[in-house]
């Protein structure tokens, strides 16, 4: 088979084009990685429980199926998570239309005509069919460099999916554990309510015997009152968290009543995690900071390719054709070729339109480098913070639990005093106060613990990884 001088010189011209495109797009962009310096290890304490390598499965790790199935619905109807994946699906046809730049442009036509053209000549048939091919052989890279920007960017938005998908996550969790916290709450109201009912229904006994006074009796009705509308303040609480993840998940609210009576959701606890001890090996786990990092290699393409606009371009069109011509019994058939124009354009002058282009594409570099910077030292805070509520919990907790067992058992030696007619009502309300508040910290205490888990899960990154991400949004 034969090669037509087109197509030896369509190749030959696609080889230089490229060699020199690659040279020259190297040197036009600024550098697409970015020193940042990152503290050698963690300041705060870590704990020492879990493992790093598993938190893309840490919410199968809870043991609680009813808090997985929220999540999975909730990341389901997100609109955050929709929109992420539609600004996957935009930066694929991005891609798409960058590549296809770099490729020649080729179309094919075929035509027929029927007709006289000049008299006393016999009617002809036309018929004609050719292909067309056009390249812009990209001498300086800005279309490569183009290309290179559609895939950091498509990168970026899949990161930018994963980071959608764990904020949700870290919200279902942290309104699940605020539920379990708020009908533990709702029951240690309950009880105390009922306690202070008890003790109302006695003295009022007593105060129509005349064994105490009228007021004191007045205080103690005062005293189940208020213990009554704490009971309703909780209940309310509890209906409006309820409602919320109603709203996050769109289950119905009957349906996700009866979940959460089924799953007994009284007791939730946040499973640990380790944290890698080297800062830069987390901060690498992180999905925003990866999506930062790649609008830098985006903005850095940018500057590329506005430069290459102040540089000549060379365009090339070819086409081969066909045609058949039939006349008065008589058949000719013709092909043609033609290579050209090769067309050399070089700008001149555009009154400073290309160089403000090249000195805003390097602003807009110069900021996504320092909002990767600043991405990178954010990680690194919320993940210290995360640490440092995680010790302050656990230091807390042991204390928290020796004031509640003092005060409860206060309570109860003020109670029995209190029967016996040793201890004023002052006493008792004081000694329950003092055992209500002391437990209700605990509860407190407990929730802070998961919502930091919660935090620290988010700190890490919720167990990206790019390969992974690529995977779950074909």
């Amino acid at each position: 088979m034969t090669t037509s001088p087109f197509m030896h010189l369509f190749r030959r011209g696609a080889v230089s084009a490229a060699a020199l495109a690659l040279s020259a797009c190297a040197s036009f962009m600024p550098p697409t990685q970015v020193e940042v310096v990152v503290a050698p290890k963690w300041e705060a304490p870590l704990p020492h429980q879990g493992a790093v390598g598993s938190l893309a499965q840490w919410w199968q790790q809870q043991g609680d199926p009813l808090l997985v199935e929220l999540i999975t619905a909730a990341q389901t109807v997100s609109p955050s998570v929709s929109q992420a994946l539609t600004r996957i699906e935009s930066s694929r046809a991005n891609q798409a239309l960058a590549n296809s730049a770099l490729l020649p442009n080729v179309s094919a036509q075929a035509s027929a005509s029927r007709g006289v053209s000049q008299p006393n000549v016999p009617v002809s048939t036309n018929q004609q069919i050719g292909l067309q091919a056009a390249w812009e052989l990209d001498l300086v890279g800005a279309n490569r460099a183009v290309s290179s920007a559609a895939v950091a960017q498509l990168e970026g938005t899949q990161a930018q999916w994963h980071d959608a998908r764990v904020s949700v996550a870290a919200e279902v969790a942290n309104l699940y554990f605020s539920l379990s916290t708020c009908h533990q709450l709702l029951g240690v109201s309950q009880n105390d309510a009922a306690s202070r009912q008890e003790t109302a229904r006695l003295t009022d006994i007593s105060a129509r015997a005349g064994f105490v006074a009228p007021s004191v009796a007045a205080m103690a009705r005062a005293s189940a009152a208020d213990g009554k509308s704490r009971v309703t303040q909780q209940a309310a609480q509890c209906d409006i968290t309820t409602k919320g993840l109603v709203a996050l998940t769109a289950i119905s609210e009957p349906e996700l009543r009866k979940k959460l009576t089924q799953a007994l959701v009284k007791n939730a606890q946040a499973a640990p995690i380790s944290v890698a001890l080297v800062p830069a090996q987390t901060v690498s786990q992180r999905p925003d900071v990866f999506a930062a990092e790649r609008d830098v290699v985006v903005a850095s393409a940018q500057v590329g390719s506005a430069k290459a606009q102040r540089y000549p371009r060379l365009s090339l069109n070819g086409s081969i054709g066909a045609l058949r011509v039939s006349s008065g019994g008589v058949e000719q058939d013709v092909s043609t070729w033609s290579f050209g124009p090769l067309a050399l354009s070089l700008p001149l002058f555009d009154a400073g339109q290309r160089a403000a282009g090249v000195k805003s594409a390097q602003a807009a570099y110069q900021n996504a480098v320092v909002a990767y910077q600043g991405k990178v030292r954010n990680a690194v805070r919320e993940v210290e913070e995360a640490l440092v509520h995680l010790q302050s919990t656990d230091a807390r907790s042991a204390e928290s639990l020796v004031s509640s067992q003092g005060y409860a058992e206060s309570l109860a030696a003020t109670q029995a005093r209190f029967n016996q007619g040793l201890a004023s009502l002052v006493e008792l309300e004081d000694a329950r106060r003092n055992a209500l508040a002391s437990e209700s910290a605990v509860l407190a205490l407990r929730l802070e613990r998961n919502q930091a888990w919660v935090a620290l899960y988010r700190a890490l990154g919720g167990g990206f990884d790019l390969a992974a991400t690529q995977a779950a949004v074909q």
